[in-house]
């Protein structure tokens, strides 16, 4: 694996600080910035991935949709009403 050097500029207050925590934690400042480069680049590419199947799942509705797979308002509200009672009924001991 090759290695770059990855200069920037931070106060030094805040140097001393990430300094003296990596060093309580037996880590030094570059291990602590590496593992931190490594978690960010996984979290975008797992926000990426979401969005990606995300935007999957939004196309496949939009084509359903258009394909006529709807269902009323009115029939959905029905059907859930009588799913809310039924776990109503089941909820009071009635069943």
């Amino acid at each position: 694996m090759s290695e770059a050097t990855f200069t920037f500029r931070v106060d030094d207050a805040l140097k001393a600080e990430f300094a003296q925590a990596a060093k309580a934690k037996d880590r030094t400042g570059a291990q602590l910035l590496r593992d931190f480069m490594r978690d960010f680049v996984l979290q975008q590419q797992e926000a990426a991935e979401h969005d990606a199947w995300f935007h999957r799942q939004v196309q496949a509705a939009l084509d359903s949709a258009s394909a006529g797979n709807l269902v009323a308002g009115d029939e959905v509200e029905a059907r859930f009403a009588a799913r809310r009672a039924e776990t109503r009924r089941r909820l009071d001991g009635s069943e």
